[in-house]
């Protein structure tokens, strides 16, 4: 049976994907900050979930959590993200909340990847693919959400550079780019359903191979510009 860890698994994207994942059969480890959040999860998604309980920018947290689990994993997403502080304008910019979404969204899917990568490698067949952005987009100015665009561009380069370094050992690093999805940080406007993007997240996990690794995609399949 394949098995996949999925950060952030308590609500939005990340429960979307982790109730995709258990319909097609597999077992999911799937994180949350908090014990009561990761009961809550397991309770509503039910067999073949395992609650993982870390702050993902907690590192020793994240490490121990790898360290106690013996199981292979095929398939990690780093799904974790926020979307910065009230203030992130250049003009105007709430440099902790910015140091805190940098943690994040940037430095945490490394770390998770680091931590879990002996399970990965344990596979034989392991992938990690990571939530990205649109608005990490290089081909535009706009200044709004700056520390969010920022932290995003920044996690491409991130594993861009991690799949040039696990090319070697047929291990694929790919990105997501959702779009902008129904969920508490995309708002109920939102374009995307989370069920749809959690469907097209494992339709590119299924078919991703070593030849696409270091590339960018939308939700929907297609390759995009950094």
């Amino acid at each position: 049976m394949p098995a996949c860890l999925i950060t952030a698994t308590n609500r939005g994207i990340g429960y979307e994907l982790a109730r995709t994942a258990l319909a097609k059969g597999w077992t999911v480890f799937g994180s949350a900050r908090a014990p009561a959040a990761a009961d809550e999860t397991a309770k509503s998604l039910g067999e073949g979930f395992v609650p993982l309980v870390f702050d993902v920018t907690d590192h020793d947290s994240v490490q121990k959590s790898a360290d106690m689990l013996s199981d292979k994993i095929d398939l990690l997403i780093n799904n974790a993200g926020v979307i910065g502080p009230q203030r992130q304008s250049p003009l105007d910019m709430d440099m902790i909340g910015f140091s805190e979404t940098i943690a994040v969204n940037t430095i945490a899917p490394l770390a998770v990847s680091h931590a879990f990568l002996p399970h990965l490698r344990q596979s034989g067949a392991g992938r990690i693919l990571t939530i990205s952005s649109q608005m990490s987009w290089m081909g535009y100015r706009k200044s709004d959400r700056l520390a969010y665009r920022a932290s995003k561009a920044a996690v491409n380069k991130v594993m861009q550079g991690l799949a040039t370094e696990l090319e070697a050992e047929g291990i694929p690093v790919a990105l997501i780019d959702p779009g902008w999805v129904r969920t508490d940080m995309g708002g109920a406007s939102a374009d995307n359903c989370p069920k749809d993007v959690a469907d097209g997240v494992f339709k590119i996990a299924d078919s991703l191979s070593i030849a696409e690794t270091g590339k960018f995609f939308k939700w929907t399949g297609e390759e995009r510009p950094f």
